[in-house]
């Protein structure tokens, strides 16, 4: 059996999951739009430049959801994923993913975008 490793961000997504979900957040007025998109977008030019600090973004990211309630994460998760994720997902890439599965391959999807 053959292995497929596909990454999701910028793979199977014409985007990085993490950064849209911090747009999520501003265009849903969770936050303080301008602070928080401010260190959301040079968290991400950190993360292109491969100078990520993960602790440091990773406390930034849980803050919200740290006070947040389970039924209200999974009502902004759903919500999130049907407005910025959807959209997004790359048809070329369902297609090589298809393929693989239907040749038999093991497929495997990885990311380190944040799960609640």
């Amino acid at each position: 059996m053959r292995l497929a490793l596909f990454d999701l961000d910028n793979t199977l997504l014409a985007g990085d999951s993490d950064h849209a979900w911090g747009e999520f957040l501003c265009q849903r007025g969770l936050v303080d739009a301008e602070a928080y998109r401010a260190r959301n977008d040079a968290f991400y030019q950190d993360y292109l430049a491969g100078a990520l600090d993960v602790l440091e973004y990773q406390n930034f990211c849980q803050e919200l959801l740290g006070r947040s309630e389970m039924p209200q994460l999974k009502q902004w998760h759903a919500e999130f994923m049907r407005d910025h994720i959807e959209p997004i997902v790359l048809a070329k890439g369902e297609a090589l993913v298809r393929q693989h599965h239907e040749a038999g391959d093991r497929v495997v999807i990885i990311t380190a975008t944040n799960r609640f």
